[in-house]
């Protein structure tokens, strides 16, 4: 059966081993008083442990291999980083090994000392024929508090390496805040499809620009629908040639570029989701909301913050149109309520976290995940295969997490790695 050096690693962390009579491979009497702290980058494998051999006790480190000539394999013998090795823990032990200085380093073998269910439980989830996640068979008769705690654990971590992109264009924008959430907000305003071209309209339009003519819609609306090159020589109805007549002009003052217009998807979608009704809703929010971010930062109920999305008002002329010049029936082309949680979702809850992590305010990183926990669970493939499995996504929260998990540990079986994966092993161990 097909032994790993991750599962040996998670032997010796939780001492899943039989320790009775246990003595180094030259016959010396083991005690290990503490296995030490696993180290995840490079240099010996655990840290600072704790192991009296004979009659002496040692701190120091811990090197970890299938076989004992790995050491050498892995040029450990002539690296001086590896001389504060006090015991060498191999599965099996094929040839003793020395440090720098030609000392011998003390080396236990556990081939047969681990548990043959261990090996069985590791090897029915990283090498089974699972088809959905490895613990497919397990996950849902799992305790909700060990469910619960992996959860916000995954869940954190999926908005730190998120805040990531925040943090990096928040320099780019010289600390402004605003401005950079402007970016986000209007990029997740195309949700997948069209994200690129709207992240591209709002970068080529700062805040600034759109701040000094806050006071008229119709040049907003222009600005908006003229740098996502919308606005051609070609258009029939009114309103549109007004907010070309406009935007002409405010082009050639602020030195304005139009993104490529070919940028923007149509295909394959449902007209609401139109990137042009998507930029008239875009636009209205523009209009009617002043310093976003300060609001996001200041209002703490749910409903209120949904509003600021739901209640926004689009130009008339969008009631019969999805696109200029096509009319069609009649139909609101205001912004429903799942679109507005989902801006809640990827937009404003991350950036509670980013800025309650970058000012090292807790405050913020709580009222994100209690906007997530006050969200509803989203709705895909990966959600319905765990509601399959009896593990129910009632929260956006939740619905985060199972994302972060699937994606993150269950595709790369990461068991070991997994308060999951962790759990099953132990009941069984």
């Amino acid at each position: 059966m097909l032994f790993t050096e991750d599962l040996l690693h998670y032997v010796w962390k939780f001492r899943l081993f039989d320790r009775t009579d246990l003595k180094t491979t030259s016959g010396e009497v083991i005690d290990i008083q503490s296995v030490g702290i696993h180290n995840t980058d490079s240099g010996p494998d655990f840290s600072n442990a704790r192991i009296r051999i004979g009659d002496t006790t040692w701190a120091g480190n811990v090197e970890l291999h299938l076989s004992s000539s790995d050491w050498k394999k892995h040029n450990h013998t002539t690296d001086n980083a590896y001389d504060n090795v006090i015991l060498h823990v191999v599965y099996r032990d094929d040839e003793p090994v020395s440090d720098t200085k030609g000392r011998v380093i003390p080396t236990i073998e556990l081939k047969d000392r681990i548990p043959e269910e261990l090996y069985g439980r590791y090897h029915n989830l990283v090498f089974g024929n699972q088809t959905i996640i490895p613990c497919e068979s397990s996950i849902g008769k799992l305790d909700e508090f060990t469910l619960k705690t992996w959860f916000t654990r995954i869940l954190i971590e999926r908005l730190e390496k998120k805040s990531e992109a925040v943090i990096k264009a928040l320099e780019l924008n010289r600390g402004d805040w605003e401005e950079t959430f402007y970016q986000f907000i209007a990029a997740n305003f195309g949700f997948k499809t069209n994200a690129l071209p709207f992240e591209l309209l709002a970068k080529s339009l700062p805040q600034t620009i759109l701040g000094k003519h806050k006071n008229s819609t119709l040049q907003i609306e222009a600005l908006i629908f003229g740098q996502a090159g919308f606005l051609t020589d070609d258009l029939q109805d009114e309103y549109p040639r007004k907010l070309k007549t406009e935007y002409d002009f405010l082009r050639k003052k602020f030195s304005l570029a139009p993104i490529d217009n070919h940028l923007w998807k149509f295909m394959r979608m449902r007209p609401l989701n139109f990137p042009t009704v998507r930029l008239a809703q875009f636009a209205a929010l523009v209009v009617n909301s002043n310093h976003l971010f300060s609001k996001v930062l200041d209002i703490k109920d749910v409903k209120i913050l949904q509003k600021l999305f739901t209640e926004i008002k689009v130009n008339e002329y969008w009631d019969d149109h999805y696109q200029f010049d096509k009319p069609s029936k009649p139909v609101s082309k205001n912004m429903g309520q799942s679109s507005a949680n989902l801006l809640l979702l990827n937009t404003l809850s991350l950036f509670l976290f980013s800025y309650g992590r970058y000012n090292q305010q807790q405050y913020f990183i709580d009222r994100s995940l209690k906007l997530l926990e006050s969200l509803p669970g989203e709705q895909n493939n990966i959600i319905a295969d765990f509601n399959s499995l009896g593990v129910k996504a009632g929260s956006a929260f939740e619905s985060q997490a199972l994302l972060e998990l699937k994606n993150y540990y269950c595709n790369y079986k990461k068991c070991l790695q997994c308060s999951v994966g962790n759990k099953i092993l132990k009941l069984q161990a």
